[in-house]
């Protein structure tokens, strides 16, 4: 796991700008740094030493050093692609995984990519061709940003270090923060400033002088034609297959470990790495919590005793005033609930090892949340009459509270009733954001400044379009495609990342190995979600794992339920961050609006939890960012609001 930088084009030789983009990505690889220059490129990367510690150095050539990589990421298969490659008669210097990436290059060009079974983000320079070829992983585990402007081009795994580079990239961009706004999310390719873009999951970018960067797919998802099979073969398959890629995920010349969340991913990975794979107890990290039925430690706990690994859990009190500028810092972009449980996870386990398992990833293959089934419902209440819903049943939800509860029935029925109206990927976009701001947002939140940019995006599309044309029949299906080509790469994983890259630690997710996704995406539909059961197929090969309490607890969602259970916390929150809002007085938001959702929440007339927290977010974001507050000045400030907002109760 690396950080990676590069530049191509009118200042090339600026190796002073790319050792500033390799300072910022320190913590992603505290282990070593390396530059090249050459004429046209400078390429550099910091190295967090998994695979060949001592000779893994980049950036590595091929044989005659006309052929330069930087990669960021693991390939799992490199073993079998470097006898191969060896049998052709390449020669290599390294011991390293990704060395492969460049003979491979050298043998099948930019169809290289579609050799390599792992996770990356990396960049070749072609001294020959003056090019440059990058290309970024089949399911986003791994970043890759870049800026494109007069004739240059430069690119880096976080954005931050883009912004070390050229300072002038500090501009937000509005319909992302339309987008963040709508979605709780910032698809592919955009993010929160202008003229710096994701490259999408399953893409490549070439660039050669003088032209413009040239951006294609190169692997979709594909869930026609149905496999087919009894429930039991179908599981026997499941099973076998991550038996073996488990395998290859602990793949590493130091120790791994992984996280036990105690939900059903994390356990079924570590039960089956166990079982089938390590000799040695691996080590395990769970985080309790101070919270009653959000703990899920016990469950941790019960399946480290059963499989004997070497269990590691930490009480934690998740604390948004100690961390929130630090989140938003490592981010680069406004936070997300998710990213507090990962960040202190990963701290706890980088005191241990460098690499850990997770589960990221089961929900999206398997169907794990509740509105995968929630749509079809919401197309049984459609079947009602239109003007009864609207005249007769409509009146009497609106009198009906929300509750301080995010998964209240209030909810759950104004939610139906707002779907029913929409269908297709309109349907399920509004299934997305119905606790944020839909669009009423451009009437009742926006300034003056958001209006005009926001006049005609419509960030739904970016639900929407995936939807519509993914290749699949079932609705089930398309919600699957529509998540894993924009939530999961661009919130969870992005998120798991960042939090984890921040302690100089390697996460990996089997389930997210693209073989297994393949599979996955082609099993029924009524393996996946069957009526109200939600993972039907991961719970069957589940049983055969794991003890029935864990199987058959309900999901948590301790994430999405932050808002509620850090409401002190919230208190100094809102008054530092909404009472003077810096998006109001600059004219992307109304003051006005503001104080009146807060109100409207504090008051218990509606529940706008979630919305605050995006509110909040985005406040935090651009005073750092735009306003130029440093994340220390604005831990003060927080730090001290929230004394005085003890004081006072």
């Amino acid at each position: 796991m690396c950080g990676i930088a590069g530049l191509v084009g009118n200042r090339w030789g600026d190796q002073h700008g790319v050792k500033r983009m390799l300072n910022a990505l320190t913590s992603r690889g505290p282990d070593d740094e390396g530059l090249e220059v050459k004429s046209e490129a400078t390429l550099g990367q910091r190295r967090l030493s998994i695979i060949d510690l001592s000779g893994g150095h980049q950036p590595i050539a091929n044989e005659d050093r006309s052929i330069w990589l930087v990669c960021n990421g693991e390939i799992y298969n490199y073993q079998q692609l470097r006898s191969d490659l060896q049998a052709k008669g390449h020669t290599f210097s390294t011991h390293s995984d990704s060395e492969v990436i460049i003979h491979l290059y050298e043998e099948y060009g930019e169809q290289c990519v579609n050799y390599l079974r792992g996770m990356f983000a990396f960049a070749i320079w072609d001294d020959n061709k003056k090019r440059l070829f990058a290309a970024r992983d089949r399911l986003g585990q791994k970043p890759f940003y870049y800026a494109f402007k007069q004739g240059e081009l430069i690119f880096a795994s976080e954005i931050k270090a883009l912004l070390a580079f050229d300072r002038g990239l500090t501009k937000v961009d509005l319909h992302s923060l339309d987008q963040y706004l709508a979605l709780r999310v910032i698809a592919s390719p955009r993010s929160m400033f202008a003229g710096v873009h994701k490259l999408p999951p399953a893409h490549t970018l070439s660039f050669a002088l003088g032209g413009e960067p040239k951006i294609e797919r190169y692997w979709d998802l594909n869930y026609e034609p149905k496999l087919g099979g009894s429930d039991e073969a179908l599981t026997d398959e499941l099973e076998a297959r991550l038996i073996d890629c488990i395998k290859l995920h602990t793949v590493s010349d130091v120790p791994v470990g992984a996280f036990l969340s105690g939900g059903l991913d994390s356990t079924l990975i570590v039960s089956m790495l166990m079982k089938h794979g390590n000799v040695e107890p691996i080590q395990t990290f769970s985080m309790g919590l101070p919270y009653g039925k959000y703990d899920e430690a016990p469950y941790a706990r019960m399946v480290a005793e059963k499989y004997g690994t070497r269990h590691h859990e930490q009480i934690i009190t998740p604390s948004l005033v100690d961390t929130l500028p630090q989140l938003i810092s490592h981010l680069d972009e406004p936070s997300d609930p998710l990213s507090v449980c990962s960040f202190l996870i990963a701290r706890m386990a980088s005191q241990h090892v460098k690499v850990v398992l997770g589960g990221d990833g089961g929900d999206e293959l398997f169907g794990g949340y509740d509105r995968y089934y929630g749509n079809r419902y919401a197309s049984y209440y459609a079947m009602i009459p239109g003007f009864i819903r609207k005249h007769g049943i409509g009146p009497l939800l609106n009198l009906l509270p929300d509750g301080r509860w995010y998964k209240s029935h209030a909810h759950q029925l104004k939610w139906l009733h707002q779907l029913a109206s929409l269908d297709g990927g309109n349907r399920y976009a509004r299934s997305l954001n119905y606790f944020y701001f839909g669009p009423e947002r451009y009437t009742s939140l926006y300034g003056p400044v958001m209006r005009d940019a926001a006049a005609g995006f419509e960030p739904e599309s970016s639900i929407r379009i995936p939807f519509e044309n993914a290749k699949a029949r079932d609705v089930v299906d398309r919600m699957l495609y529509a998540d894993c080509q924009v939530r999961l790469p661009d919130h969870p994983v992005m998120i798991l990342d960042r939090m984890t890259m921040a302690h100089g630690l390697e996460a990996r997710a089997p389930f997210m190995d693209h073989e297994i996704a393949e599979f996955c995406a082609r099993l029924p539909a009524r393996m996946k979600v069957r009526g109200r059961s939600l993972r039907y197929i991961q719970i069957l090969l589940a049983k055969r794992y794991l003890p029935k309490e864990v199987v058959e607890r309900p999901k948590q969602g301790f994430s999405s339920a932050l808002p509620y259970m850090l409401k002190d916390e919230y208190q100094a929150l809102f008054k530092l961050f909404l009472r003077d809002s810096h998006l109001a007085k600059d004219g992307l938001l109304e003051q006005l609006a503001i104080d009146r959702i807060l109100k409207e929440h504090q008051s218990g007339q509606t529940d706008n939890g979630n919305r605050l927290w995006l509110l909040v977010n985005s406040e935090a974001w651009y005073r750092m960012f735009i306003s130029g507050v440093s994340a220390q000045e604005l831990s003060a400030e927080l730090s001290a609001e929230a004394a005085a907002t003890r004081t006072a109760a």
